[in-house]
């Protein structure tokens, strides 16, 4: 049988890094795509088997690079990009949230796009969103909104996918101690002028374990996904947030 890969939008990032190392534990190719070439190459460093991919998934030109580099059969495409920290509803720079949604929407359907002829039955697509975008804050404008729309797109892509037995799927993690978790803290800390300590303090008791998420969780949530099992499920958010969600359904 031919090697399946699992191609990972944001494979250098923080949680994409752990995303590499656990899926590549389970026999399956990688084909890590970055906007860094820096970035890709220390990467490489560490796993010289994987398929290094240097696209800006914002462009519609990524389509065609990300597609000439698909060594084979697909079993997951994994959409992970960061969008910068953009700051609260009453200041958030427009251009910025607009950007946030062309990377989460737009570079969902772009990596959707490179990979489609390369889907099999019980491929799975996978969009990482967060807990914002089902529980609005006012000072993560641009994750919530970008979130938000992922939960609508991985609907759709679900109805559209179906027939050829793909599933899609949402992991909506809570906020992880990652450099990226404190600029937002920065950020909001600047804004009720405090210290940043004390709002990733706040931010741990906003959830119902008082803990932040694990990179690591939300890549075990990808090797559940891979499980025959989970051709039942699609169209779904898997809630990874340590119980910050409040409200219903």
């Amino acid at each position: 049988m031919d090697k399946e890969w699992v191609v990972i939008v944001g494979a250098t990032g923080s949680f994409g890094k752990v995303m590499v190392e656990r899926l590549s534990r389970c026999g399956l190719g990688i084909v890590a795509i970055a906007r860094s070439a820096a970035a890709l190459n220390a990467l490489v460093a560490s796993k010289p088997d994987l398929v290094p991919c240097i696209a800006d998934i914002s462009d519609d030109a990524s389509i065609e690079i990300i597609r000439a580099a698909l060594p084979g059969t697909v079993r997951m495409a994994v959409h992970g990009p960061g969008v910068s920290v953009a700051g609260g509803v009453v200041n958030v720079d427009t251009r910025a949230l607009v950007d946030s949604v062309n990377i989460k929407v737009g570079g969902l359907l772009r990596l959707v796009r490179a990979v489609d002829k390369r889907l099999v039955k019980d491929s799975r697509i996978v969009a990482i969103g967060g807990h914002y975008g089902f529980e609005p804050t006012a000072y993560a404008a641009a994750a919530g909104v970008a979130n938000a729309a992922l939960v609508n797109l991985v609907r759709q892509l679900s109805l559209a996918y179906g027939a050829r037995g793909i599933t899609a799927h949402l992991i909506a993690p809570g906020p992880a101690d990652t450099d990226r978790l404190r600029r937002v803290a920065a950020d909001r800390a600047r804004m009720n002028e405090t210290k940043v300590e004390a709002v990733l303090d706040a931010m741990k008791a906003e959830s119902s374990l008082g803990v932040f998420t694990e990179p690591n969780q939300v890549a075990w949530a990808l090797e559940i996904l891979l499980a025959p099992e989970a051709s039942a499920m699609t169209g779904s958010s898997l809630m990874l947030d340590a119980g910050r969600r409040r409200g219903l359904p």
